[in-house]
């Protein structure tokens, strides 16, 4: 396939104001929205209802002098949030999503970076917020409760019924920053990204082009919205005419796919492999793995002359995820091949993508037609993707160019120099690209190990066969320093539910000899450089960002002050 060969049409646009209207004129009596009321009954809003709310919302907040402000949004993903989000990006005022994690300091630390006017926060937030206007050290003027929002919304719909044109005769300026959102990490390290509604739009534009959206589709928003794949991901359903719902969380999942009949998903590695997890041990408890598997070659070879019956075949397996899924898009991490590969073999599209907040943020994706796992597939439209500085092995830098690649990060132009050169986007991520012009990533910049010898090692690949030991629930790879030199280490997770079933009576000491002398058999397939030399094992959850990555610096000085 050539990199230009895109198999979908869209229309072009500028800015999510258009993209939004493009579709309320288009599909008015659509589900946007669906949602759940006190007693669990599902309601829906339709694109027409969306938008009055919208309307009204918005001029409510210009009546409350907030016209080209910038409002942050706190809290879980919830229509309330989205609402707020879309109502900036239509209105002309400046979107800053923040991280509903957020420690009290650094929640404050956020609203004075972005000189933020004010903050719409749902209600787990309120002491936070009576803490900051108490402090005085912000620069917010309004906090505005989901409670307060459906007022702002009444005052603006009577100012719009007594003939306010001021959303109509809203501008926006597509290539403005329009959207002020900090990287995963801490505050002191975070940097506020700048991105454009053009930024976005673009990157809308190109997943539509590369993936099939219908109008039928149902999202179940896992993905944190403060996180640009979660809210582009949002508005791209949106895009589609399609609804999105809102999860109850982790432990609802099966409930959550069932209810909302949900079609399609965006997830990070942990969550879809574990229902993975839960699928296969299922299949187990049935005794069906080997008709299964013979199953999954027999409908690849129909499939090859044109039968397609996977979801008919396995249809119990789907109907036990909720009965409509056909379509999963993995991000934020590397998803282990054979969970990808059987979801595809039993009919459900998984496809993973690469992307980073600084594009908007998708610079590569699987196309369902072009599958080659361990991929993170073809460049999206309009977006050049180069490796440069290659190794003898071929794998160097990955930088972007296109118009998905962020403003640059906001009052810090040194930041923003070393990663902008040229037009370039220098992504930190090691890779390299096929002769078919797949992308494959091997691993951050910054976490790579290199030995003394000068021979580099991706935790990433190493970390791939640790977490394939059945005793392994996740794990770290990080240099261990010993000297002048570093040895290569890794700090494990044991899976606690694994151990209860299959090593019932084992001490801790015992399994974790199980774990290391897997480990010491997993060596032999590696080069000698980058065996693994020393094992800590653990069952507490590593720390992590709210799309489940692990903070590796974080873990590392945990781990280096329980060595002295």
């Amino acid at each position: 396939m050539k990199k230009d060969e895109y198999f979908f049409t869209y229309p072009e646009f500028n800015n999510i104001r258009e993209i939004v209207m493009n579709s309320v004129n288009k599909f008015p009596n659509n589900r946007a929205f669906i949602l759940k009321d006190k007693e669990g009954n599902l309601y829906n809003k339709t694109y027409a209802e969306f938008i009055k709310e919208v309307k009204d919302l918005a001029t409510g907040l210009y009546d409350l002098g907030l016209k080209d402000k910038r409002i942050a949004i706190i809290g879980k993903n919830s229509y309330t949030w989205a609402l707020g989000y879309i109502t900036c990006l239509l209105g002309g005022f400046i979107a800053v999503p923040l991280d509903k994690d957020l420690e009290f300091g650094e929640l404050e630390e956020s609203l004075i970076r972005s000189k933020a006017d004010a903050i719409i926060f749902d209600e787990k937030r309120t002491e936070f917020m009576e803490k900051i206007k108490l402090d005085k050290k912000t620069n917010v003027k309004l906090f505005i409760s989901e409670a307060d929002v459906i007022e702002i919304q009444k005052a603006g719909e009577k100012l719009v019924n007594a003939g306010s044109k001021q959303f109509d005769n809203v501008e926006i300026d597509s290539e403005a920053m329009s959207i002020l959102l900090f990287t995963s990490g801490t505050t002191s390290k975070s940097k506020a990204v700048m991105l454009s509604q053009k930024n976005i739009a673009s990157n809308i534009v190109s997943m539509r082009y590369t993936e099939e959206f219908k109008e039928t589709d149902v999202n179940l928003a896992f993905l944190p919205f403060h996180h640009t794949f979660g809210s582009t991901a949002m508005l791209m359903l949106l895009s589609a005419g399609a609804a999105n719902a809102f999860p109850d969380g982790l432990r609802y999942v099966a409930q959550n796919l069932k209810e909302y009949k949900v079609t399609f998903f965006i997830g990070v590695p942990l969550l879809i492999e574990s229902i993975y997890k839960k699928v296969q041990k299922e299949i187990e408890k049935q005794g069906k793995t080997k008709l299964i598997n013979v199953a999954r070659k027999v409908t690849n070879f129909l499939d090859k002359i044109g039968i397609h019956v996977k979801r008919k075949v396995f249809k119990p397996i789907i109907d036990n995820l909720g009965g409509e899924l056909r379509f999963i898009i993995s991000g934020a991490a590397s998803l282990d091949k054979n969970v990808s590969k059987f979801f595809n073999e039993i009919g459900i599209k998984t496809l993973q993508g690469y992307g980073l907040t600084e594009a908007s943020p998708v610079i590569s994706a699987e196309n369902c037609r072009y599958i080659k796992y361990g991929s993170v597939g073809f460049p999206m439209k309009d977006v050049t993707v180069e490796v440069v500085n290659k190794d003898e092995q071929g794998i160097g830098e990955i930088r972007a160019k296109g118009p998905n690649i962020m403003l640059g990060y906001y009052e810090n132009e040194e930041a923003t120099n070393d990663v902008l050169k040229d037009g370039w986007f220098y992504t930190g991520d090691y890779g390299y690209i096929d002769p078919e012009g797949f992308v494959f990533i091997t691993g951050r910049k910054k976490n790579m190990i290199v030995l003394k010898n000068g021979k580099k090692i991706f935790p990433e690949e190493v970390e791939e066969l640790v977490n394939k030991i059945d005793l392994v629930k996740e794990s770290m790879v990080f240099g261990m320093p010993k000297g002048d030199d570093v040895v290569v280490s890794v700090k494990v997770q044991y899976d606690e539910e694994i151990a209860k079933e299959k090593y019932s009576n084992k001490s801790f000491e015992e399994l974790e000899k199980i774990v290391w002398d897997k480990i010491k058999e997993m060596n032999k397939t590696l080069p000698t450089y980058k065996y693994v030399k020393n094992l800590f094992m653990t069952k507490d959850d590593f720390i992590k960002t709210t799309t489940a990555k692990i903070k590796r610096f974080e873990e590392f000085n945990k781990i280096m002050a329980n060595q002295h």
